[in-house]
């Protein structure tokens, strides 16, 4: 059984480049069926505790998730990926 506090300590990195994203900050379950949809990811741009200023968040959706290691999460991820106001918007 995974916690979502072990997925939090985990640097979230781009396997295209190499970049580290940020942390999990937030899981999108679905809960009809219990699965995982997307991780939402922070920037790791060092704010303190983000009080000065909202970090931007990436959420990436769970079959972008490559691997999943003891100190690190493999992710694919574009620059496009997408945001969480993104997913909110109705679907077309």
């Amino acid at each position: 059984m995974v916690r979502i506090s072990d997925f939090q300590v985990k640097d979230v990195v781009s396997i295209s480049d190499g970049r580290k994203l940020g942390n999990v900050e937030d899981i999108d379950i679905n809960l009809d069926n219990g699965t995982i949809e997307s991780i939402v990811v922070g920037g790791s741009s060092g704010k303190m505790f983000g009080l000065f200023g909202k970090e931007d968040e990436v959420v990436i959706p769970w079959s972008n998730i490559v691997k999943i290691g003891t100190d690190v999460i493999l992710v694919r991820f574009k620059e496009s990926a997408y945001t969480q106001q993104q997913l909110q918007e109705p679907k077309k």
